[in-house]
């Protein structure tokens, strides 16, 4: 018996909802009324999954860097912290932060790992709205990052990439109250954290 025509009618009304959900969903850059800020892990060291001394030292001044942390005079200190997840080579990520989380009494979120750029963009667009959010990434990765949360990492890194030897910036993503990404309010803040970090 073929199918009634309220049927058919109410099987691709439900169609057309689901895909205009989805189209609406990607059409979100990041979480709604917030700040991301995403830095790279802090120096490392060749042969073990920690830092060097001075990577120790920048992730501890991190922690007043980020308790006091402003831009154009405004205060945005994070009240969320996610990390790369630890990986058999590397705990970089979470070291840096650490300090900072502690101090804060924040809890650092690690379960996305490198590959997980559009989970993690994903998690924040549904969890993190109106928060200010740190992100302690592996540099390499941070590209594909940026792209998830809907900013051309053209315009935030040279040549769309994050230099191995750099260590001392942040990225600032803006959003407004739709979760679309505001570039006049979105750059690339060099850090100065360190006495001897490039002026």
């Amino acid at each position: 018996m073929p199918p009634s025509g309220l049927f058919v009618y109410t099987r691709l009304f439900s169609a057309i909802f689901f895909a205009s959900s989805i189209a609406l969903a990607d059409s979100q850059d990041g979480p709604k009324d917030s700040v991301v800020l995403i830095i790279r892990h802090a120096e490392d060291g060749a042969s073990d999954r920690g830092l060097t001394p001075r990577g120790q030292a920048r992730a501890e001044a991190y922690k007043n860097y980020f308790l006091n942390f402003s831009v154009d005079s405004k205060r945005l200190v994070p009240n969320a912290i996610f990390a790369a997840k630890d990986s058999q080579r590397s705990h970089r990520p979470r070291l840096t932060v650490e300090p900072f989380a502690k101090a804060a009494n924040l809890k650092i979120d690690m379960r996305f790992g490198n590959t997980q750029s559009a989970e993690l963009a994903a998690h924040l667009r549904a969890n993190q709205q109106g928060n200010l959010i740190l992100i302690c990434w592996r540099h390499q990765y941070i590209p594909t990052l940026l792209r998830a949360l809907g900013a051309d990492p053209k315009t935030f890194l040279p040549n769309g990439k994050w230099p191995s030897s750099i260590f001392d910036w942040v990225i600032l993503l803006s959003y407004d109250h739709e979760g679309r990404l505001i570039p006049e309010s979105s750059k690339q803040i060099k850090e100065h954290l360190m006495p001897d970090d490039p002026q």
